[in-house]
């Protein structure tokens, strides 16, 4: 007689062994250790708080890199935490609020990195089965310093070199920020412009946002102003351009056969006068060759000094911009051209 088989008590084995299963492996933490985690420093709600990490010596920063933090959990959960970190999924880089955590009173604040990471923090707060176990360093300071209202005249600034651009003019000429006490009058609010900004606010005011930089690297804003840049023309200024580089650009008949014999050499290496923009100015000395001599095939034949005008190789993109312009006469060089031995180089 054949035994009848109890399904339900093969059933309840298998759960059972599923749950001693997820049960050792509940029990069993792994460790995990995180390099190079950072902790940011949010910008306040209140324009007139400004908090800052502070180490003895050393300028404010907004953000700093921990040495480490060590995670905990379940084994399974603690290599899926690994995974995502590997592949970028997860960003375990960290976001302070002061005002969250009751600094904002002035002063030096000691934060205990740890207590914040396990009890404060929203990044771990989301890594269910996770806690942190450890962290260096466990202890940092939080420099909190209450701004004041301070009023600035508003500069005008190219966004890739820095340099301050003239202006037709920027409306309202002053804007006011909360900024530290001891921020002087002479820095100016910034806005910064685009070479295609530039352009545009020749022809219409455009609307920029002013701000200034805080010692952390935080920026801080104020309310719109409209910049109207002057006409192309005007902002040339007269300069010189030294350190002059003479190019040759022999045809291919006299390519490899002559040299140029300059008789005019000072005048031709001599500064050149330009009218153009600062920037276009440093491009146009930074490059190698500034002007160019063109020899032709018959210039080989000639029995007297050669005459020809240089020509002046400006950068094309302040050309098209009508930003530099020879400010003077064309040299006229005076050359002749001697064919080399067999066995030397042009």
């Amino acid at each position: 007689m054949s035994r009848k088989i109890k399904y339900s008590k093969i059933a309840i084995v298998a759960l059972l062994t599923v749950l001693i299963w997820v049960w050792a492996d509940l029990a069993v933490d792994e460790t995990l250790l995180v390099p190079n985690v950072s902790i940011s420093i949010v910008k306040s709600s209140n324009p007139a708080l400004w908090a800052a990490f502070q180490n003895e010596g050393e300028p404010p920063v907004s953000s700093i890199s921990m040495k480490h933090i060590v995670l905990k959990g379940p084994t399974s959960r603690i290599a899926e935490v690994e995974r995502e970190l590997s592949n970028g999924m997860l960003d375990l880089d960290f976001s302070l609020n002061p005002e969250l955590i009751e600094m904002t009173t002035p002063g030096s604040h000691p934060l205990t990195v740890l207590d914040f990471l396990r009890n404060r923090s929203s990044e771990i707060g989301e890594l269910t089965g996770v806690t942190v176990e450890s962290c260096e360093p466990n202890t940092l300071t939080v420099n909190v310093e209450m701004l004041v209202e301070t009023s600035l005249t508003v500069g005008c600034f190219f966004d890739e070199s820095r340099r301050s651009q003239d202006f037709e003019s920027i409306t309202p000429a002053t804007v006011t920020m909360f900024l530290p006490k001891n921020w002087g009058r002479e820095r100016p609010a910034r806005v910064e412009l685009t070479p295609a900004e530039i352009e545009r606010a020749r022809s219409e005011a455009i609307e920029k946002i002013p701000f200034v930089v805080l010692a952390d690297g935080q920026k801080r804003y104020a309310g719109p102003v409209q910049v109207k840049m002057p006409p192309a023309g005007d902002l040339l200024e007269k300069l010189k351009v030294g350190g002059v580089g003479v190019s040759f650009c022999f045809s291919p008949i006299t390519q490899g056969k002559y040299r140029v014999v300059l008789d005019n050499r000072i005048e031709v290496m001599s500064e050149i006068g330009i009218r153009a923009t600062q920037q276009a100015k440093d491009e146009y000395e930074a490059m190698i060759y500034q002007v160019r001599l063109e020899i032709y095939d018959d210039d080989a034949e000639a029995t007297d000094w050669v005459s020809r005008e240089l020509k002046y190789d400006f950068p094309d993109e302040y050309v098209r911009r009508n930003q530099i312009v020879l400010d003077q006469d064309p040299v006229t060089v005076r050359f002749k051209l001697e064919r080399l031995a067999s066995n030397e180089n042009p």
